[in-house]
């Protein structure tokens, strides 16, 4: 048995999934923040809790419009979602023309076309707390490309082939555990 010992309070060694949340600014604008504190909850049917600490835009906009994607990340984007992420959302020239972004099918919510699992989500009631606020949403759809779909492949196989992203410790990580870079080391490798 391997021996225990306590530490100061941390979620370091519990990787989550790394989504970036897209949203509408009041002009118009899309809007992607990089967020990871996202589960899973059953209240009649699928739903999803989200927590975002602090004041940005992002969490702006969806108290204000309630409509918002998620959009996973996958290690092709992770470059451009690291800099989405460590990027002023009140900066009018965050987007740029070479990240591409789609409408949503059913919600006012911009997409990021590369991200192969978007969910368009209400949310539907928040709980503030004292630096940060927990939103519960409703799935109003799911995009997810058709190859994913595809049952003749097996799931191992589907998800390799998307590489969805994961962090723990302030670091990005690859599906099969391979350290990808820190926060806020991307965003400069590739040209947006």
């Amino acid at each position: 048995m391997n021996e225990k010992i306590s530490v100061p309070v941390t979620n370091d060694f519990c990787p989550q999934t790394l989504f970036c949340y897209g949203t509408y600014c009041d002009d118009g604008r899309p809007d992607f923040g990089l967020f990871c504190w996202f589960s899973y909850i059953w209240d009649g049917e699928l739903g999803v809790m989200m927590c975002i600490g602090d004041e940005k835009q992002t969490k702006d906009n969806i108290r204000k419009n309630k409509y918002f994607s998620a959009n996973l990340v996958t290690e092709k984007m992770l470059p451009m979602a690291d800099y989405l992420g460590n990027s002023d959302g009140r900066d009018p020239k965050k987007i740029t023309g070479n990240i591409l972004i789609e409408k949503g099918r059913r919600l006012e919510a911009p997409i990021l076309s590369d991200s192969p699992v978007v969910f368009e989500l209400e949310a539907v009631r928040s709980f503030p707390l004292n630096e940060g606020e927990v939103f519960f949403c409703k799935i109003r759809n799911v995009l997810m490309d058709k190859n994913l779909t595809d049952e003749s492949v097996s799931l191992e196989k589907r998800i390799r082939g998307i590489a969805p992203v994961s962090t723990t410790c302030e670091t990005y990580f690859s599906w099969g555990g391979r350290a990808l870079g820190g926060w806020g080391e991307l965003a400069g490798r590739e040209e947006r």
